[in-house]
């Protein structure tokens, strides 16, 4: 599925490469796309400073080490960081009402439908049941 589509990578895709065991079909994932397919949400950048922040009380070397690999993100999806539109709030506030979601991941999914993008998670759960090109590295068929 790696061959025209573009891809909006979910937080946890982006963790699991720091890992100090990955898993091998999300890097086969992320290795056999092209890199200008792949995008990322402002949100993810979010979460991923909350990760630096929380870390800095309880072991400040990695919180350095975590916010130096999230300036390098920055610096390499400079032009692929999609912020968040009207076009996804509104989607997002319709899919709300169907079921409890949580909200950062409902936000994602409305943005990879806004950008005509696959959506690329763990969290199955989460969205499987919206309107979306969903994409789960994780299991060996997809």
């Amino acid at each position: 599925m790696t061959g025209r589509s573009r891809y909006l990578l979910d937080t946890n895709v982006l963790s699991e490469t720091r890992k100090k065991r990955p898993d091998e079909r999300v890097l086969a994932f992320l290795s056999n796309a092209a890199p200008t397919a792949l995008y990322l949400s402002c949100l993810s950048v979010g979460e991923l400073r909350k990760g630096v922040a929380l870390k800095r009380n309880s072991d400040p070397s990695a919180a350095k080490a975590i916010a130096g690999w999230v300036d390098g993100l920055e610096m390499n999806f400079a032009d692929r960081i999609l912020s968040v539109d009207t076009a996804s709030a509104k989607l997002w506030g319709e899919w709300s009402v169907q079921r409890p979601r949580p909200v950062i991941d409902t936000l994602l999914a409305a943005t990879a439908v806004v950008h005509g993008l696959v959506f690329v998670t763990r969290n199955e759960s989460d969205v499987q049941d919206l309107p979306i090109k969903l994409l789960n590295p994780w299991r060996s068929d997809s």
